[in-house]
């Protein structure tokens, strides 16, 4: 009886892993065969979008309507006549948003428009007004003052920032439309309109006279624009940043001779430049600007390990930060725009429009967590100063930077002389004089 019963069992257990077995491998089939229908559905619904065919096609109806006089910009003269524009490959295409990298008389570059054609833009009221004044033939002309103003409210309403708002760049921007002293083509106007209608352009545009942690603009054609190429950050990658990715950026490497940065060198030095890009932004503007969408692929780092802000479609001025937060809510879960959330007044069903969290809080706790955990460290994770900085680190992850703002700036702090005082470790071999020259490479480290 018990040698059937055993025998029942045994046969049972075989039947049942058999089917564990085939239930695994039916799962895995099912799973294989969904990926590669979704692999094949978007080669097929958007393999005519990223290619370089449309790519080609797209630049030269840009090169079209540069010879016909109809839009024009210092990138035009070397794309459309000389050459030394030279297209490499489609990066990305999303409803009609096209970015492009391509070399710029050698040094590389990204191509980049929020539409694809020029015609898609809104056109400038102004000259169609200059149309009805002057008509054909007419004298009326736009002066630079002209120029000026509507290009300063197309600017602060693109930004969200109120027309008395004390803004740098139309000061800036105006005095060298000013300083011309000629009056301006339509070709020329009408481009300047295209890229005052694409909100990522005007926001690099009024940020790099300000600040050196954002891309910088290169020159335009057009409703296209040429922006910097940098290494851009990796979310799978743990370093985050690749240092073979660093050979492509055209900014000169402080790098060089006998010195070398690993990885596990760069991370505190890259750390720093995060903390000087947060203060920067919160300070040293009219109003605090405000990152909403914090991940390592909206950052990049240049060869002296200065970091940047390459996307800044999620990024707001105060006012227009004020302006998205205050909406109706239940919960404070209604209260959260991306990374950037506030609290829900449940009296009056309102989301408060002050910010609750802060930039340093969420790369606090979506990078710089990541970059210092034990796993990352190795062997290094033990030592003294290591877990000191976990701990700033995590205190600064948790900490509700809205409304706690002195004891933000301690911990701020503390990362900072953490990080420095963990990069004089690691160069202490290297000498006094050497270390000093490592310090004065990137000017965060000047305190």
């Amino acid at each position: 009886m018990r040698r059937s019963l055993r025998g029942a069992l045994r046969c049972l257990g075989v039947k049942v892993c058999r089917r564990s077995v085939l239930l695994v491998v039916l799962l895995w089939l099912a799973s294989w065969l969904f990926l590669n229908g979704l692999v094949f559905v978007h080669r097929n619904m958007f393999s005519d979008f990223c290619t370089d065919d449309k790519s080609k096609e797209i630049l030269q109806r840009v090169c079209a309507e540069y010879q016909q006089g109809v839009l024009t910009g210092d990138l035009c003269e070397d794309l459309c006549v000389a050459g030394r524009v030279e297209y490499k490959r489609c990066l990305y295409y999303e409803n009609g948003k096209k970015v492009m990298a391509a070399s710029w008389r050698g040094v590389p570059v990204v191509l980049k428009s929020k539409l694809e054609n020029f015609s898609s833009y809104e056109a400038l009221a102004l000259l169609e007004y200059q149309d009805a004044a002057g008509g054909p033939g007419g004298e009326e002309e736009l002066s630079p003052l002209d120029v000026v103003f509507y290009a300063t409210l197309e600017i602060k309403n693109s930004l969200g920032l109120e027309t008395g708002t004390n803004l740098t760049l139309p000061r800036l921007w105006g005095q060298k439309l000013k300083e011309n002293e000629r009056t301006y083509s339509r070709a020329e106007l009408a481009s300047l309109w295209a890229l005052l209608q694409q909100e990522e352009y005007t926001f690099l545009r009024v940020l790099q006279d300000l600040t050196h942690h954002v891309a910088k603009i290169l020159g335009s054609c057009g409703h296209f624009y040429a922006v910097e190429y940098l290494a851009a950050g990796h979310a799978w990658d743990q370093h985050i940043f690749s240092l073979e990715e660093l050979t492509l950026s055209p900014s000169p490497s402080p790098w060089s001779g006998q010195e070398k940065i690993t990885a596990r060198d760069m991370v505190p030095r890259v750390a720093l430049s995060f903390l000087e890009m947060v203060e920067h932004f919160e300070n040293d503007f009219s109003h605090s600007l405000h990152l909403c969408d914090i991940k390592p692929e909206n950052f990049a780092i240049r060869k002296d390990l200065t970091v940047v802000a390459i996307d800044v479609d999620m990024a707001f001025f105060e006012p227009k930060m004020r302006d998205i937060l205050e909406q109706n809510c239940t919960s404070d879960n209604d209260c959260n725009f991306f990374d950037c959330i506030s609290k829900c007044d449940k009296t009056k069903n309102r989301c408060g429009p002050k910010r609750k969290n802060s930039n340093l809080q969420v790369i606090c706790e979506k990078i710089f967590r990541p970059w210092f955990s034990p796993t990352l460290l190795g062997a290094k994770a033990g030592l003294p100063l290591q877990v000191e900085l976990q701990r700033a680190v995590q205190e600064c992850a948790e900490i509700d930077s809205g409304e706690d703002v002195k004891r933000t700036r301690a911990v701020r702090k503390q990362l900072q002389d953490l990080l420095v005082e963990l990069i004089q470790e690691d160069s202490g071999n290297q000498g006094e004089g050497q270390e000093h020259k490592m310090r004065r490479v990137h000017t965060a480290l000047n305190f």
